[in-house]
């Protein structure tokens, strides 16, 4: 149990949080977007495997490139490995919601269900990750569920508007 904490603590205190909360935002919009299309799973999947390689490409460059100015010098190799696993982290956010068009794709779920399930996980991913931010950062159990119920507010409000305007 103190090595899942330790793990949970460690993934908790680096960027990885940050980049893939900004991929699920990311993810989520595009699943929105996509929800008023008629798409088949199967495409709704691929094109947001896509578009989160693309997001991840695009911030991976725009860092690079960052670096670099920021440096006055060219981005090493090192350098060039964490970017990418910073780039990895907002594909893996952004990419998550495909796993439920495949498995819509494959015949285990409907595809209003994949649409359901890729809304409002990534809603849950957000109110945990607030609620476990404010617990690392010393806030009372009570405070940090506020803290979490008020990130899950602003995901379900942002899901609801969307949804109203597109139906």
């Amino acid at each position: 149990m103190n090595r899942i904490r330790a793990t949970i603590e460690s993934h908790l205190g680096s960027h990885d949080v940050a980049r893939i909360l900004y991929g699920t935002i990311v993810g989520l919009a595009l699943v929105l977007a996509l929800e008023s299309e008629a798409h088949g799973a199967g495409q709704t999947a691929a094109f947001i495997v896509i578009a989160a390689l693309v997001v991840g490409v695009a911030e991976l460059f725009s860092e690079a490139i960052s670096t670099e100015a920021r440096q006055r010098s060219r981005v090493t190799r090192t350098e060039l490995r964490v970017l990418g696993r910073d780039a990895a982290a907002v594909v893996a956010g952004a990419g998550f919601p495909a796993i439920y068009f495949v498995l819509s794709a494959l015949g285990l779920c409907s595809e209003d269900t994949a649409f359901t399930l890729a809304k409002w996980s990534g809603v849950i991913l957000v109110c945990v990750y607030a609620f476990l931010a404010a617990r690392m950062a010393g806030i009372t159990f009570r405070r940090s569920a506020w803290h979490a119920a008020v990130a899950g507010v602003a995901g379900v409000a942002i899901v609801q508007v969307k949804s109203a305007v597109l139906h």
